[in-house]
């Protein structure tokens, strides 16, 4: 037998090893099991809302578990296979394939495993603002708003639009889409922060270079479980006229919500339910999220003290550049992860790849702050 083969199958063993203690995989296939029967008892689906609920932490677990359980199965076939290529040496090429195999899901899997948070396993509220760049940045700010939809898309979450003003010219001024899905929230939260667009405006009749700016803010939408505490005589409640640029979209009515926390100057509005009641619910669940996020930031602040040298990451700091022009890139200033094709980042396909060098870069700044 190959010895590099031999030394690359004891790495996937003790790495698996590894991983099942860091994603608790036991507590969470019990877990399965527990929601499975709940499921199956009388009046399960009375309570709609709590059931969905229910079913999000049931697929959340089983996006962990089941690919792990698969690990598992097949590291103990490749046991097997090895032992029988002693006697049969044909088998050492599909054996190396399958060792590549199992070396990229396990890869996989520990970066799932970096998604640790008390709110990782949430969906997440995704709020975009255009910042200063005139009118590229409504375009801009748009173009995120896509690039987040067609990311969401390609990996099976559920997009709901909560909120969008539009800018009368092109783009938008702001918008809030909902992202539900197994750590939708743990993936999406790196994001936050300011990203930076350069190329030739096609605004600009001259065909200048122009720089703008948009602002990520990302939430986890968590649910009533959770203990948030607002008081109500801390929120001022406004209504207003819902509708875009106008048309057909513009309300008659005073329907949408814009809930102010005045402590914290926290601002959520909703205009996209079909009723001024179904707005105020929805802002209210928007506000209870950002709050929380208020609350996850001030643990993380305390931890940053233990290395204060290191840059903020905070929804006030840039954090990526996106270049059309003079060529075309784009390079996350905090890690480093870069690709050359900028569609291909903007329709989604290699955004991926920087929501995993961040959950690195993160482990390994906590790792070298502990």
């Amino acid at each position: 037998m190959d010895a590099e083969l031999i030394q690359r199958s004891k790495e996937i063993s003790e790495r698996l090893v590894q991983l099942r203690d860091s994603l608790d995989y036991s507590s969470k296939a019990e877990k399965i099991k527990q929601i499975e029967l709940q499921m199956g008892e009388a009046g399960f689906w009375d309570n709609s809302e709590s059931a969905q609920q229910t079913v999000g932490t049931l697929k959340s677990l089983k996006s962990i578990v089941d690919p792990t359980k698969s690990l598992i199965s097949a590291v103990e076939d490749l046991g097997t296979l090895m032992e029988m290529a002693e006697e049969e040496p044909e088998l050492i090429g599909e054996i190396r394939e399958e060792i590549d195999r199992l070396e990229e899901l396990l890869e996989s899997l520990e970066l799932k495993a970096l998604l640790n948070g008390p709110n990782d396993a949430a969906g997440a509220l995704v709020t975009i603002n255009a910042r200063d760049g005139g009118t590229d940045a409504n375009d801009w700010a748009d173009m995120m708003l896509r690039m987040y939809s067609a990311w969401a898309v390609a990996h099976d979450f559920k997009i709901e639009l909560l909120d969008r003003h539009d800018n009368e010219e092109a783009g938008i001024n702001h918008a809030t889409i909902a992202v539900r899905g197994p750590m939708a929230y743990g993936y999406l939260k790196g994001e936050e922060g300011i990203h930076r667009l350069v190329r030739i405006s096609p605004f600009n009749s001259e065909g200048k270079r122009q720089t703008s700016f948009a602002a990520v803010d990302v939430s986890p939408e968590i649910d009533d479980s959770f203990d948030i505490d607002i008081q109500e005589k801390d929120v001022r409640e406004d209504r207003y006229r819902a509708g875009g640029a106008g048309g057909q979209h513009v309300n008659k009515t005073d329907s949408a919500i814009r809930l102010t926390h005045i402590p914290t100057n926290t601002v959520v509005q909703c205009q996209n339910e079909r009723s001024q009641h179904q707005n105020r619910a929805t802002a209210w669940k928007m506000l209870r999220a950002k709050m929380a996020r208020v609350e996850e930031m001030k643990r993380e602040a305390e931890q940053a003290t233990r290395y204060a040298s290191k840059a903020s990451t905070g929804f006030g700091s840039q954090i990526r550049n996106y270049f059309l022009h003079p060529d075309q890139r784009v390079k996350d200033a905090r890690t480093g992860h870069h690709v050359g094709n900028f569609n291909s980042v903007l329709d989604g396909s290699e955004l991926q790849g920087f929501f995993d060098a961040f959950l690195r870069w993160r482990a390994k700044e906590m790792s070298d702050a502990s």
